[in-house]
């Protein structure tokens, strides 16, 4: 069936009260860049709902793409008919026939906003059911949770009908509570974390430590395939890439086995906090979770905080590893995740580092290390690349090297 419009529902938008009109611009600015390959689709947002009038364009690859976009409830493909009880009647019996298997329950939903039409809701809801079970006369009629909803909306310019909810992604509008920097690895997790920070209404920028030769231009290339695969959920990523060749080789150098990765990740989070300072970000937002690995201890945690004041945003935090894959798998990250190119971290984890470093000992063991030498030449090569929206047709670089 070839729809006219979606109409657009909103979800935790309806609680924000003055600043319910900023939320709705925004989420029509991120459905816009969403759906910016298909130029002929015009967006009229109003305080309830939005509409997207179609203008001819294809609803079936606009649908899998609106699915994505942060700050929808839900949304309905409609049909636009004139406001004529004959054409109401004739499209509504045409979508039953097209949705009704023979078993399903159903009713009427009718709303009129232009009170000049001739028939009121009420009127228009036993009218139309009417005329269904007269096509469907075994049809059951079912007012609370029916299989089919038959909404039928009489507006200024027509009525529209629709008898499809489909669920959106739900959460705020990506951009609405401001910038954070996701530290991303090339593993499951911090994809999975920088999806949960966006559905928040965070805009991400994607920080990630390459350190040539040791890891190579696969992993690198994993991470930016990584980040594309998040573009859908808000617009485009900035990737940052750090060097971090020089700082690993002198920690490897300078300190102790055991504490090589403590001091590790306090230099990222370091790094990380002076690109959020340059960015204007507001927080940190990375993967751990709690207890997986030596780093992700809660006593790890302490010693490698201890370099910033800047709150760190842990998405995963309290989920396991089986709950984690499982979103992965959701958002299309996981396939890419589990790729054999390794990162910093990976390539050099010590045999048994310490999980309950001390405070004191790591700060001892840093001042062998030149921290504001190195930082400086990592922060002077950064490296940026604006990680676009994939079109409906692209082929990533990664997905044809696979």
């Amino acid at each position: 069936m070839k729809y006219t419009e979606i109409m657009v529902r909103y979800g935790e938008l309806s609680t924000k009260g003055k600043n319910r009109r900023k939320f709705i611009m925004k989420l029509a600015e991120n459905v816009r860049q969403t759906l910016g390959e298909f130029p002929k689709i015009k967006i009229n947002a109003d305080r309830d709902r939005m509409h997207l009038l179609l203008n001819g364009e294809d609803s079936t690859q606009i649908i899998p793409k609106l699915q994505k976009v942060f700050g929808i409830q839900n949304f309905s493909p409609s049909i636009r008919v004139e406001k004529d009880v004959a054409a109401i009647v004739h499209m509504a019996q045409a979508m039953m026939k097209e949705r009704y298997s023979g078993t399903e329950t159903f009713k009427v939903t009718a709303k009129r906003s232009d009170h000049s039409f001739e028939k009121n809701s009420g009127e228009l809801n036993v009218l139309v059911g009417n005329a269904i079970i007269d096509l469907f006369p075994k049809i059951d009629v079912q007012m609370k949770k029916p299989d089919i909803n038959l909404r039928v909306e009489i507006r200024l310019d027509g009525a529209y009908l629709s008898c499809e909810t489909i669920k959106g992604a739900g959460g705020l509008p990506v951009g609405t509570a401001g910038k954070g920097m996701l530290m991303l690895s090339g593993g499951i997790d911090s994809p999975v974390a920088g999806y949960l920070a966006m559905k928040r209404g965070v805009l991400l920028e994607a920080v990630h430590f390459a350190s040539p030769p040791y890891t190579s231009e696969q992993a690198l290339r994993k991470a930016k395939d990584l980040t594309k695969k998040l573009t859908p959920y808000g617009g485009s990523i900035s990737f940052i890439e750090v060097p971090f060749t020089e700082v690993q080789e002198e920690i490897k150098r300078c300190i102790p086995q055991a504490y090589w990765m403590t001091v590790t990740r306090r230099m990222m989070l370091r790094l990380t906090d002076a690109i959020r300072m340059q960015q204007n970000g507001l927080v940190i937002i990375n993967g751990e979770s709690l207890g997986q690995v030596a780093s992700q201890t809660l006593h790890s945690m302490v010693a490698i905080n201890e370099v910033t004041s800047t709150p760190i945003v842990r998405p995963v935090a309290t989920m396991d590893k089986l709950e984690i894959i499982e979103l992965a798998q959701e958002i299309d990250t996981f396939d890419i995740a589990i790729q054999p190119f390794e990162d910093c971290c990976t390539i050099f984890a010590p045999p048994q580092p310490k999980t309950r470093p001390q405070l004191e000992k790591v700060q001892k063991y840093e001042g062998r290390i030149d921290v504001a030498g190195l930082m400086e030449r990592a922060l002077a090569n950064l490296k940026f690349e604006e990680i676009l929206v994939s079109s409906s047709n692209e082929v990533s670089e990664f997905d044809e090297f696979l």
